[in-house]
């Protein structure tokens, strides 16, 4: 066989190596990904939740669950995701969704979109901008804002039991870092939503 054409057969092999142990990589990778998140049980919901997010025992009777979630770099304000449910007396989806929206400034950019999973219809809603922090006990209703602030929450309608809530707060990176781990734990696709109008 010619040099040239050994060469060339060389070559090819060489790419499809290559080629063959990237695609090894990204399998592996995501293997890893889903082997580091973990079943948790919540009522009658099931999370997969990143070992990372570290959960702690609900800081008042209005969460079920909560979690502190890893900050991003530079950002040292503890961020945590809550999880609620309110039984048939958590008002609709859109109250609830204008409810998160005003704790936000004027000025914030809000968004929805709607999507299903295996554990019901969901509401995916992002809102950036100056966030109104509750802080103290939520019956006092006092405040702080935090600019260059994000939220992500999710409403979950459980037919014949009502809505679940989770909600990512705080600020702008960490948050954004976690939107495909928090899409990810009720079993979310974003490729799936579509836009969302509240009425």
């Amino acid at each position: 066989m010619p040099l040239v054409a050994l060469r060339r057969m060389f070559l090819t092999l060489a790419a499809t190596a290559v080629a063959g142990l990237a695609v090894a990589a990204e399998d592996k990778k995501a293997a890893d990904i889903k082997n580091e998140a973990r079943e948790v049980k919540i009522e009658d919901i099931v999370l997969m939740v990143p070992s990372d997010w570290k959960q702690q025992p609900p800081a008042n009777r209005l969460r079920l669950a909560q979690f502190v979630v890893p900050a991003a770099e530079d950002d040292e304000l503890p961020t945590e995701m809550v999880v609620s449910f309110f039984g048939g007396a958590g008002g609709g989806v859109d109250a609830n969704i204008g409810r998160w929206v005003g704790q936000f400034a004027d000025g914030r950019k809000a968004t929805v979109t709607k999507g299903t999973s295996m554990q019901g219809t969901y509401y995916f809603v992002d809102v950036r901008g100056t966030y109104k922090m509750p802080i103290g006990p939520p019956i006092q209703g006092r405040t702080q804002d935090l600019p260059n602030a994000q939220m992500r929450g999710i409403i979950l309608e459980r037919e014949g039991q009502g809505n679940y809530f989770l909600k990512l707060a705080g600020p702008e990176k960490t948050v954004s870092a976690q939107e495909e781990a928090l899409r990810a734990s009720i079993g979310g696709d974003k490729k799936s939503e579509t836009a969302y109008e509240v009425k």
